[in-house]
């Protein structure tokens, strides 16, 4: 009884922590991002077209549930729209530079293109 006693206390005490680790959005975004352009490509690259949803995506691992969740894909005409919905916990904002996009299918994105490296 004392162990199950000590133990809601200190669940308790716990559910009422933050959490938050500094800089957590921006490498979980920018992972989620990058592993959800590197699957895209390669489903075109064996295909010859872009997946019509996420879930056309063939060979996924067990982890890239992660990123599925975290972004929301849009197939169109030529090409593809890729927004990164959550890193973390939260929405960060994203910066690559414009070299990344070179060669790839992305259109719109929420993610910010920058011409320095």
């Amino acid at each position: 009884m004392f162990r199950a006693s000590v133990l809601v206390v200190l669940l308790t005490v716990l559910s009422g922590c933050d959490f938050e680790v500094p800089g957590a959005d921006q490498k979980f975004g920018t992972q989620n991002f990058v592993s959800a352009v590197s699957i895209i490509e390669l489903h075109r690259l064996r295909n010859g077209s872009y997946p019509l949803t996420l879930k056309d995506l063939e060979f996924l691992g067990d982890w890239d549930g992660i990123w599925l969740s975290a972004v929301r894909y849009e197939r169109n005409a030529e090409g593809y729209n890729l927004f990164l919905e959550r890193g973390w916990a939260g929405k960060p904002t994203l910066v690559f530079p414009e070299k990344f996009k070179q060669g790839l299918g992305i259109l719109e994105t929420n993610v910010k293109w920058s011409s320095e490296n």
